[in-house]
């Protein structure tokens, strides 16, 4: 079967939850689509479309390798955990990367999203841009809690920078990514406009 690679740019459009949900629909009608790339940065796409575009993607049975940038939009709590319930549904995806910079997701939407991405059985390659998004100690420990339940996650990038996790939250995550037992690439960005300081 010959897969597909499709490479789509509607940054800066003024795409709504009706057109993300919409455009994910259609792109789950390219069965063979195995590499995907969607750049929907600085749009008006709130939880609904984001969770709407999960669903809708989960459809592509064949998607392999997934980046979706969506940075500064108006996505929250409830369309990060959506989002990443939907591409728990991605049975073959192998690599993805999620920009979600510059939206309002917070403690509950980090954790949601980190748990749902742990049912990604096959993700091996994972980068997550979630800066500045309000995350305080609490989503940041509950996101690394997460992550450590992607058993065959090899490479990780996780860029929470800008947020106010603070002490307890950098100490958390540290202590929960240690468990990621087949983890052999770690990038870990946490500089916060607050100082962290680590206990000696």
């Amino acid at each position: 079967m010959q897969k597909l690679v499709y490479k789509t740019r509607f940054f800066y459009n003024e795409i709504g939850d009706e057109g993300a949900s919409g455009l994910g629909s259609a792109l789950a009608n390219c069965i063979n689509v195995s590499n995907l790339t969607l750049d929907l940065r600085k749009n008006q796409i709130f939880d609904e479309g984001a969770s709407g575009l999960g669903f809708a993607l989960a459809n592509c049975i064949n998607l392999s390798n997934l980046t979706l940038y969506l940075r500064e939009n108006k996505i929250g709590a409830m369309g990060a955990s959506g989002l990443g319930s939907a591409l728990a549904n991605c049975i073959n995806l192998s690599n993805l990367t999620l920009e979600l910079s510059s939206n309002k997701i917070g403690d509950e939407g980090a954790s949601g999203l980190g748990s749902a991405l742990a049912n990604c059985i096959n993700l091996s390659n994972l980068t997550l841009d979630l800066r500045v998004n309000q995350i305080r100690s609490m989503g940041a420990s509950g996101l690394g809690s997460a992550l450590a339940n992607c058993i065959n996650l090899s490479n990780l990038t996780l860029d929470l920078r800008e947020n106010q996790i603070g002490d307890e939250g950098a100490s958390g995550v540290g202590s929960a990514l240690a468990k990621c037992i087949n983890l052999s690439n770690l990038r870990l960005y946490l500089e916060q406009k607050q100082f962290i300081c680590f206990g000696l």
